[in-house]
């Protein structure tokens, strides 16, 4: 399997897990995605916010070495999200559960899309290279 393979089915696994998993897990499993005290405009704008992350991932599927800005985007704001969500749990004994919830969610959305994403871009091959030249 090639690396823009690898790279368009994590894509859209992770973007459908975004897009339409995140309000649920969050009313699935309360303790480990809900904050207390529940702030349900709060939930629903994380939730939009992730969904909307999720569709750009499915249609950055499609052409992914040409999205790399947002998948990096993807990688860099999820371990950041997790590191302000596990200093909040540690802080909290309350939210402790969180370390096992949407903390290393984050983290592993971050860890796939870093192993199958090019850090650069691969060389062009003769039939991109015409159609850059055509196009």
């Amino acid at each position: 399997m090639t690396q823009e393979r690898r790279l368009r089915i994590a894509l859209i696994v992770v973007g459908v897990g975004l897009a339409t998993g995140v309000y649920p897990l969050i009313n699935l499993w309360q303790a480990g995605f809900r904050w207390q005290p529940a702030q349900p405009e709060y939930e629903q704008m994380i939730a939009v916010i992730m969904a909307v992350l999720g569709i750009f991932l499915i249609q950055a599927s499609r052409d992914p070495f040409n999205h790399l800005s947002l998948i990096w985007f993807t990688v860099w704001s999820s371990l950041a999200h997790a590191l302000v969500m596990a200093v909040h749990a540690v802080m909290d004994p309350n939210e402790w559960v969180h370390l096992v919830g949407d903390v290393p969610a984050l983290m592993i959305v971050a860890a796939v899309l870093t192993m199958v994403t090019p850090r650069r871009l691969p060389p062009p091959t003769r039939a991109s290279r015409s159609t850059r030249r055509d196009g």
